[in-house]
């Protein structure tokens, strides 16, 4: 998602969560931890790629872009250099969204138009299409198949084959959060943005935070947090847009992270949790 930020907007993301005007809201009996993060590598990012979606595979990152008039695209990228080894532009007119593969297929969301593509994932040559209700924003995958977000606080779970929910939606909670609500009730978390399965659990982009949330994908509940302010520095930071994209490379145990329109990817790992929240 979404609209282009400022870098001034990143100033949001800073502070303690304080819910304000809910009633029914009880103080959680512990926080949640929140965990830090070193950075083992970077890598160059394209500082016109508006990231939607993230992953990595069989040696090669693969990035899904948003924004319209043409800065909607898939690639399939060298990592250690950022060569472009494939690109498929989408329509001008359509936003993109969060891609995954699935077999020897790759899938794309677009924003706003409930419109879906199916590619084949080594020539990025469209094969069909699929609809949806509401928004679109990101996919990620586990052993049974595909999970999108919306941008609500709910998770979808698709069947890859037919596109149609394979089981009821699960509702996303966190008892506590590091920073300031701002489109959230009560436990609720919502603006769920790029997702990423890993080693059994999803970590969550939430749009407008620096801030990853580790989700727990049977229940629902936010675990922890990761910190992830502190990767660009004041003059790598001008112009660009919100943290988004995570990405695994399962072989090697690597997690990358990213951002819209950022200048680099960060190799990370996460360290233990200082404090919760």
């Amino acid at each position: 998602m979404r609209t282009l930020l400022t870098v001034a907007a990143l100033g949001i993301m800073v502070g303690v969560y304080r819910p304000v005007g809910f009633a029914a809201w009880q103080a959680p009996a512990a926080a949640l931890p929140v965990y830090g993060y070193t950075v083992v590598n970077t890598y160059p990012h394209d500082r016109d790629s508006f990231t939607e979606g993230l992953f990595y595979e069989n040696g090669f990152l693969y990035e899904g872009t948003g924004l319209e008039g043409g800065r909607s695209y898939i690639r399939k990228v060298k990592l250690e250099t950022g060569e472009v080894l494939q690109q498929h532009n989408i329509d001008p007119k359509l936003f993109g969204e969060g891609i995954v593969t699935w077999g020897n297929e790759l899938f794309e969301l677009t924003y706003t138009t409930g419109l879906g593509f199916v590619y084949d994932k080594n020539t990025f040559v469209q094969k069909r299409t699929f609809r949806y209700t509401g928004e679109g924003w990101a996919l990620t995958k586990d052993k049974d198949g595909l999970i999108m977000s919306d941008g609500s606080d709910s998770l979808r779970f698709l069947d890859p084959a037919t596109l149609a929910e394979r089981k009821p939606r699960l509702k996303v909670t966190a008892a506590s959060r590091p920073f300031r609500e701002d489109q959230s009730t009560g436990i609720r978390l919502t603006n769920i943005n790029e997702l990423e399965y890993v080693k059994g659990e999803l970590l969550s982009n939430v749009w407008q935070q620096q801030y990853i949330a580790r989700i727990n994908p049977q229940t629902g509940k936010v675990t922890g947090w990761i910190d992830m302010r502190g990767l660009l520095t004041p003059r790598e930071a001008a112009g660009v847009d919100v943290l988004n994209g995570i990405a695994y490379d399962e072989q090697h145990d690597r997690l990358f992270v990213t951002g819209k329109l950022w200048p680099k990817i960060f190799e990370i790992k996460i360290t233990q949790p200082q404090r919760g929240r």
